[in-house]
């Protein structure tokens, strides 16, 4: 009898997911967030991904049953999401039950450190998912997440042997 494949193992596309205001990104608060655009951050992210031998949808939006849709749609054909859910991070248990069906990895990444704002931005509820956090390293974390992304996905297809 012949197995089913494991989408997690088996695809080389990943997700990178971004929430509200995002889309605003080199333009709002560049103080805390700089100047990078999310187009530039779109490029670096589909370059490093060719280089993993790695597949990227990229979506924002600032509604947040758009990306639970987006989660939902991973589900049948990803072996990652990176998630930067911005606003959501600290609201959306919505969002934590759409990314608790996902069976790849989930790296979060915060273009600011979070942990030295308000105290609200303190708490996620992306973080009782996620593999990995990423955050105060600037745009780079996408890079970075990436590459977690790539590393657990080969270690995990090493192991299934």
């Amino acid at each position: 009898m012949a197995t089913e494949p494991n989408t997690a193992l088996d695809s080389r596309i990943v997700y990178v997911l971004n929430g509200p205001n995002l889309n605003l990104l080199g333009k709002r608060q560049p103080h805390i967030y700089g100047y990078e655009t999310l187009a530039d951050v779109e490029a670096d992210c589909r370059k490093l991904a060719a280089e993993l031998g790695l597949e990227i949808r990229f979506h924002q939006s600032n509604r947040e049953y758009e990306i639970i849709d987006w989660i939902h749609e991973a589900r049948e054909t990803a072996c990652g999401i990176v998630i930067n859910p911005a606003a959501f991070t600290h609201t959306s248990v919505a969002i934590l039950d759409a990314l608790n069906t996902f069976e790849g990895v989930v790296v979060e990444v915060h273009i600011s450190n979070v942990h030295k704002r308000e105290e609200f931005r303190h708490h996620s509820y992306v973080s009782l998912r996620a593999d990995g956090v990423i955050a105060g390293l600037g745009t780079q974390g996408y890079n970075l997440a990436l590459r977690r992304v790539a590393h657990l996905r080969d270690k995990a297809r090493a192991s299934k042997g």
